[in-house]
């Protein structure tokens, strides 16, 4: 990832923390993407809540969003530490959740 030099741990003027989905706990009831819909999105294979923008939406929304998700699976956490959990997050097998093929038929 490249630098921009306005990244909070550098002293830019971003927010100073970053939203994380929790995609195994994620039970892809799309309610963060209704709420929140420039940050978050449902990731098709898998049908589970994605963070495709962290500054899409205000932080009022985003703060919506995780105070309303059914199971508790958005969280604040800072910078440094979402890279480490993204890639932690890559190395864990998921199965789809909803109906069976719903995510992949965009229902």
């Amino acid at each position: 990832m490249e630098r921009t030099g306005r990244e909070p741990e550098l002293g830019g003027q971003w927010r100073q923390r970053a939203v994380y989905v929790d995609e195994a706990v994620c039970i892809g009831c799309k309610h963060c993407a209704h709420v929140a819909r420039n940050t978050f999105y449902i990731e098709p294979d898998y049908g589970r809540s994605r963070v495709v923008d962290q500054d899409g939406d205000p932080e009022y929304l985003l703060q919506e969003a995780m105070d309303t998700c059914p199971v508790d699976c958005i969280h604040w956490v800072n910078y440094q530490e979402l890279h480490r959990l993204e890639t932690a997050q890559t190395r864990q097998t998921l199965l789809p959740v909803g109906f069976p093929g719903a995510a992949r038929r965009g229902h």
